[in-house]
């Protein structure tokens, strides 16, 4: 069965080119031009059950932060956003919020194709073998369900954070730097002005740590990298 992908796009003309090009490469695509329509599709009385979605940062309606923020309340579909050249400020919050990927515009429809089967790829490939339960403390990684526990209790991670978290977990002990870390996760080299992997372990501390500004589980080294502590919560 095909995957099945939800672009939220205004830009009808795009939106219908990328249809064409991702239905060609294989994919189920439908489209939907507003912010509320997306969320209706991923969320309503007739939710569909997407491998993915293709988000537009701006919608005429509501931000596409703001949708970004309500998928991620609902589910845990993997989320690619794209951004207006140079906008940062965007990237970066979109990756706050739960986007696994971002892709400025304009953008080569082959790069879009290629990050979206390295995310699909990622959540199938979660779910082959034996899954294994690392604990580290009270923390507890879960492979098979794709899901973190602290002291019991379940923690939010986008599918790309949980990603990131095991690379950093399955070496632990060791000084991962971000191109290695990027590699691992995204399954892509990191370019040298990406600094997206220091977003999302910000994220990763948020939700791990007792105090991020103190972090003991995810320890930055300078000039290095970070290294994911095998020892944690001694005092």
């Amino acid at each position: 069965m095909a995957e099945t992908l939800l672009i939220i796009d205004d830009d009808v003309r795009l939106a219908d080119m990328l249809r064409q090009y991702l239905s060609q490469a294989g994919f189920a695509v439908e489209a939907r031009h507003t912010g509320l329509a997306g969320l209706e599709a991923v969320n309503g009385p007739a939710k569909a059950a997407y491998d993915a979605v293709i988000l537009d940062v701006m919608l005429p309606d509501l931000d596409g932060l703001e949708v970004c923020r309500r998928l991620r309340e609902r589910r845990d579909v993997p989320i690619l956003m794209l951004t207006a050249r140079g906008e940062d400020t965007d990237r970066i919050v979109g990756l706050e919020l739960g986007a696994d990927d971002y892709l400025p515009k304009p953008f080569n429809p082959r790069e879009l194709l290629a990050r979206l089967k390295a995310i699909l790829r990622r959540r199938r490939d979660a779910g082959e073998g034996a899954p294994a339960l690392l604990r580290f403390g009270r923390l507890e990684i879960d492979e098979g369900s794709r899901s973190a526990r602290l002291d019991g209790v379940l923690r939010s991670l986008t599918s790309y954070q949980f990603d990131l978290l095991l690379a950093l977990a399955r070496h632990a002990g060791r000084v991962m730097s971000r191109e290695r870390l990027m590699d691992l996760a995204r399954g892509e080299e990191l370019e040298a002005f990406d600094r997206s992997i220091d977003v999302h372990i910000s994220r990763l501390r948020a939700a791990l740590e007792d105090d991020p500004a103190h972090p003991r589980r995810i320890i930055t080294v300078r000039g290095a990298g970070y290294v994911f502590a095998r020892a944690q919560d001694q005092g």
